[in-house]
């Protein structure tokens, strides 16, 4: 049978038929017809085999006076015979068109060379051990290990092959290696640690308590839910956590150790509804709780509680009667806490911490580009005018900040690439690091007077250097295990002009002294939303791409956070059109510069990237030969109507189409909707799997059905679809290896050959 191993010519089975099917596809035809037989021909002349038959079921809504038909929504039962019997044919399907090919495997063998590698070990101390999640190379799952801690501070690289006492093995649990283990916190006194348990890949865990010495959990355990922070208080009783549900949003809540949870306090949340999602820190020596109320990824409100005036209240822990006394760890005004609102309703985000005595924000209120301020906790002014600045705005980005030392170093972006700036505590600038361009850096302390930087970039995997915080001097510290050497490559940043005009950076990655010929095989990646700043970091598949001879490029794409809020905000609601717009201007320069032609470009996405590509896809199907789309959004009429989702925030960046103007815009990009009978549609794979909770595993299934259908092109859509898998992971190691490998041998298989 026709596989992708190598990339088929499409017009040899019908000559001067299909290659005029793309142009087709673009023009207005007056004969209803005709898209049609379009179709029929390129079905006829593809070398393809055809994919399963879906039955369609028309199903009509009327929203805001429009009639709106979905012809496949009973694939939305994901549990019915018929959807599940549909699901195993799309995946023989999808096996059948990529194939077990020479190609395949080499991905795969390359592959696993480049992944099947250790990486860094930075441990959490707790008591007298140091505890590390981890993934050894040959295994399938990462495991929570620890082992003895040094008396003195550690100098050199922990060796990821030494000795380590298994602390919980994932495997215990799930022979099948799709449940994963992580560490959420430890008890003060390090005999206690919190771990979450994911059932494959859901966003939902199941959250345990582990006495250390014991080996053994503690009954206390919650059940499997949404949560988000989780700590111990001050004198390990208890812990705080967030539990979020779709139907009441975000509650913050205490639960002491020994006592039912049915029982737990609620100390916040109650009024902020599901489209929102709260937090908290604890700061001032348990004085202080700073409760966060984040509206969609724009603003944070923020309220502040004092806890010296807190109620003595007794609980049972480990056994014993505890008392919780103000001020200490537990001590909660249970029933009646009314925090002091900080900032409330102000346009724009914000992100606290406790530094000494003061509570420190990070916020783009009247700075663009962040800047961080502090106020007193015990005398909160209510007027920014009156907070200290700590760091002040500047042109580039502050994305973040840490203390080493007694110096401030703060974490910048310009244009995309790191820069690393030191003030002193009272915000001065006292110098910067020196970093290599389009690279990305973390920073971390090690000892006194030094720190470990990160470094990665597009064509370097990360490697770690010694940094003297005094000299700037760097020595060598430990080197990147990935069999890569980027010598060979090179990254430019290029610029790009969107359809209204505006500018976006462009990454290109390839080989060095790459001619321009015009038919180079290129993948393009992007994803431009939530705030998201997508970096030039290195990645296996670009790594993978660029040695095959191709050209790996990334667009920075309104909606991301690479340029500030105004730059989020140009790429959400009613903006969000210029997401696809500037995607799409980056594929036409990667076209007009002389890298490719449509023929040979390929285009991934993933999650909100999923809705990118797809959007691309419909809006213009000519300039893409294949398109990976993974884990996407693609029904964004029907969104909001979805009952497996916890991404209900989600519709503070993307519109709610419940509401009519909104609807107007949401219309013109949801792909479900726009696909269009006898479009020659670029080659398409989806992937998705049953356990994501965040994006309804239904719109991949939908969309591939739909595409099946209407494409006139002649080239495959597959979707890959696992059972376990979902936004949160729910693979295994070769899992990974496999599911990377099928996608590139997919798209290579289109454009390369």
């Amino acid at each position: 049978m026709p596989n992708s191993a190598h990339r088929p010519a499409i017009t040899t089975p019908c000559p001067g038929t299909v290659p005029r099917l793309r142009h087709l596809a673009g023009m207005r035809c007056a004969l209803a017809p005709r898209p049609l037989i379009v179709a029929l021909v390129a079905l006829a002349c593809s070398p393809y085999p055809r994919p399963p038959e879906t039955e369609r079921n028309p199903v009509v809504d009327t929203l805001h006076g429009l009639a709106i038909t979905d012809r496949y929504r009973w694939l939305e039962d994901q549990d019915s015979p018929e959807t599940r019997a549909w699901i195993d044919a799309q995946n023989a399907y999808a096996e059948l068109i990529v194939g077990d090919t020479p190609l395949r495997d080499e991905l795969e063998a390359r592959l696993r060379e480049l992944m099947d590698v250790p990486g860094p070990l930075f441990p959490r101390r707790a008591g007298d051990f140091e505890y590390f999640t981890m993934r050894k190379p040959g295994e399938e799952v990462a495991a929570i290990r620890r082992r003895p801690a040094p008396e003195e501070p550690r100098r050199d690289p922990i060796d990821p092959g030494g000795d380590f006492e298994m602390v919980v093995d994932p495997l215990d649990l799930d022979p099948t290696g799709t449940t994963s283990v992580s560490i959420r916190d430890f008890s003060p006194d390090g005999d206690l640690m919190i771990y979450a348990v994911r059932d494959g890949g859901q966003d939902e865990v199941e959250i345990r308590v582990r006495d250390l010495e014991a080996g053994e959990d503690l009954p206390d355990r919650l059940p499997n839910f949404l949560y988000g922070g989780i700590s111990f208080n001050r004198d390990g009783t208890g812990f705080y956590y967030v539990s979020r549900s779709r139907e009441t949003g975000g509650r913050v809540r205490l639960h002491m150790l020994g006592t039912d949870v049915e029982d737990d306090a609620e100390l916040f949340g109650e009024g902020h509804g599901p489209e929102k999602f709260v937090g908290f820190t604890e700061g001032g020596e348990g004085r202080y709780m700073v409760f966060t109320v984040q509206h969609g990824w724009a603003r944070t409100d923020v309220y502040l509680q004092d806890m010296a005036a807190g109620v003595r209240l007794a609980r049972r822990s480990r056994g014993r009667s505890v008392p919780i006394s103000p001020g200490g760890g537990g001590s909660i005004i249970v029933g009646s806490l009314q925090p002091r609102p900080i900032v409330v309703g102000a346009p724009a985000r914000f992100s606290v911490r406790f530094v000494e005595d003061e509570l420190w924000l990070l916020t783009n209120l009247d700075a663009p580009n962040n800047r961080v301020v502090a106020l007193d906790p015990a005398n909160p002014d209510p007027d920014p005018a009156n907070w200290r600045v700590v760091i002040p705005e500047t042109e580039d980005l502050l994305t973040g900040y840490q203390i080493i030392g007694g110096q401030i170093y703060a974490d910048n972006l310009h244009n995309v690439s790191s820069r690393i700036v030191r003030y002193d505590m009272d915000g001065n600038r006292t110098g910067g690091i020196p970093l290599p361009e389009h690279h990305v850096a973390t920073l971390r302390p090690w000892g006194e007077g030094a720190a470990l930087l990160t470094l990665t970039s597009l064509n370097t995997p990360p490697h770690i250097v010694k940094l003297d915080l005094e000299t700037m001097e760097t020595e060598p510290w430990l080197a990147s295990s990935v069999p890569f050497d980027g010598a060979d490559y090179e990254v430019g940043q290029h610029w790009y002009t969107s359809a209204d005009g505006t500018r976006g950076p462009l990454y290109v990655a390839h080989r060095r002294g790459l001619e321009l010929t015009g038919d180079t095989p290129t993948l393009l990646y992007g994803y431009g939303g939530f705030n998201v700043s997508l970096l030039p970091r290195f990645d296996n598949r670009a790594a993978v791409w660029m040695e095959r001879g191709g050209v790996y490029a990334m667009a920075t794409l309104r909606g991301g956070g690479e340029f500030g809020e105004t730059w989020h905000a140009g790429g959400m609601l009613k903006n969000k059109p210029n997401v696809f717009a500037d995607f799409i201007a980056a594929a036409e320069w990667l076209i007009d510069a002389g890298y490719t032609n449509p023929d040979r470009l390929a285009m991934r996405g993933v999650s909100k990237g999923g809705l990118l590509v797809a959007s691309a896809m419909t809006r213009r199907p000519e300039l893409f030969r294949a398109v990976f789309c993974g884990f996407p959004d693609l029904d964004m009429v029907r969104f909001y109507q979805f009952t497996r989702t916890n991404n209900m925030p989600a519709l503070l960046e993307y519109g709610n189409a419940a509401v009519r103007e909104e609807f107007d815009v949401i219309k013109t990009f949801s792909p479900y909707q726009n696909v269009r009978d006898g479009v020659a549609y670029p080659a398409v794979m989806l992937t998705q799997g049953d356990l994501d909770t965040r994006v309804p595993p239904l719109q991949a299934r939908k969309m591939a059905a739909r595409l099946q259908r209407a494409s006139a092109s002649g080239l495959p859509v597959i979707l890959d679809y696992d059972p376990r898998a979902g936004h949160a992971g729910g693979r295994t190691f070769s899992r990974n290896v496999r599911n990377t490998a099928m996608e590139l041998a997919f798209l290579w298989g289109q454009v390369g050959g």
